[in-house]
């Protein structure tokens, strides 16, 4: 069994039968709560739900699958800390993917498998500050999938620039800046079943997702000062 877990925008978890090596996992529970504020306070309720409405066990969880972002600072961290908590009490793998990568996943699967040509994704997150988090993707008609432009965080302008002759341009900036980036769905958060996956296509390529390090892409909100303040106001 398999959970995954991903706190970028939405808080979504999933459970899963199977590995990431060998045959895809079989997405068996999803549970989402899209409040953006409400993290620390829904994740483990939503992990123990899907997990009852699987019929599972922690106890059974053979890996933990985690989004890395990029996501704004306090909402990635629970979804992190939490991850990495519940595998390292299991004693079980803990996985780490960008969660740009399983919102690409997410939009090729809902436009059909491959076809006779390739297909680009163009994935533009909320990241607040007015600014978008981005990537882009390409499938080609044998099904491959390539990253074509590393996650990276701009004005909505620069993104709209590189991101709008992409065939799919889904994600929550998309809702935010719809003049600038017009979605071709309604997709704006990650679906932590195709976070699970997006791991398991990603493994099968050879690549390393034993990273869980947080994808924050710029500094967080919250600054430490940087003069010492007087106890006595002075």
């Amino acid at each position: 069994m398999l959970l995954g877990i991903d706190t970028s925008g939405a808080v979504s978890v999933a459970v899963a039968r199977g590995e990431l090596t060998g045959p895809a996992p079989e997405i068996l529970q999803v549970r989402s709560d899209e409040r953006s504020r409400h993290h620390d306070e829904v994740l483990l309720a939503l992990i123990d739900e899907a997990m009852r409405a699987a019929g599972a066990e922690r106890s059974e969880l053979t890996g933990v699958v985690v989004g890395r972002g990029p996501g704004p600072f306090t909402g990635l961290r629970v979804g992190l800390v939490s991850a990495r908590s519940i595998a390292a009490v299991l004693g079980v793998p803990l996985h780490g993917l960008s969660s740009l990568d399983a919102l690409a996943h997410q939009a090729l699967a809902a436009h059909g498998p491959a076809g006779e040509g390739p297909v680009t994704v163009g994935v533009a997150l909320d990241a607040r500050r007015r600014e978008v988090y981005h990537a882009r993707y390409r499938r080609e008609a044998d099904g491959e999938v390539t990253r074509i432009s590393e996650p990276a965080v701009d004005a909505p302008a620069e993104v709209a620039a590189q991101l709008t002759a992409c065939d799919l341009l889904v994600g929550s900036g998309t809702g935010i800046y719809p003049e600038l980036l017009p979605a071709t769905a309604e997709m704006v958060h990650v679906d932590a079943g195709h976070l699970l996956l997006a791991a398991a296509a990603l493994t099968a390529r050879g690549e390393d997702l034993g990273s869980t390090e947080p994808m924050y892409l710029r500094e967080p909100d919250a600054a430490k000062p940087t003069a010492r303040k007087s106890a006595l106001g002075r």
